[in-house]
């Protein structure tokens, strides 16, 4: 009897495209594993029923995940809750170091927990994004470098999004990669 392909719905909310980045990674990595990867934005998904796996990933704006995610959530929060959902976020709070930095990068804002909270995903991670200094008020500089904040530009853990991934494949037994994804 020959296994089932699993087909996995991979989701995202992105303001500035870096959640795009890693949704499609993570995509990428689950396809060299024999997956079959629906990827979308999430005002655009498919319908829900027809997919062993779920992956939902948004930025994170103003310590909650972006409104277009929030509000797929909780409109499909039953259906959420009855599958295999992975969630993650991309924001500047896992880049943060020292003391300070890493204490705040490692909290989870009360609005993404609750979310979270609510569908019970099988594992929540949260990842750096790509964080510019353009545009960035004098205020938010000094505020980020206070937090640990060491450089601007692409602040993506590339190895942790993979590693995250091969979590993922495990879970749902997957084989071996069959290449390894290429980032941007």
């Amino acid at each position: 009897m020959e296994a089932k392909t699993p087909r996995i719905a991979v989701l995202y909310a992105t303001a500035q495209g870096s959640t795009r980045d890693i949704a499609e990674f993570i995509g990428d990595a689950l396809a060299a594993r024999g997956a079959v990867i629906e990827l979308s934005d999430i005002e655009h998904a498919a319908e829900l029923s027809g997919f062993d796996a779920i992956i939902l990933g948004s930025a994170v704006h103003d310590r909650a995940l972006l409104p277009a995610m929030t509000s797929y959530v909780k409109t499909h929060r039953d259906e959420l809750r009855q599958a295999d959902v992975w969630l993650f976020s991309v924001g500047i709070g896992p880049a943060l170091r020292g003391p300070i930095g890493r204490r705040i990068g490692r909290m989870v804002p009360k609005k993404v927990a609750a979310l979270r909270d609510s569908i019970a995903p099988r594992d929540y991670h949260a990842f750096a994004g790509h964080y510019e200094r353009a545009g960035v008020s004098l205020q938010a500089r000094i505020l980020y470098r206070l937090m640990g904040g060491g450089r601007y530009g692409d602040l993506r853990d590339w190895e942790a999004i993979l590693a995250w991934v091969t979590g993922i494949a495990r879970s749902l037994s997957l084989p071996k990669a069959k290449s390894t994804p290429i980032h941007p």
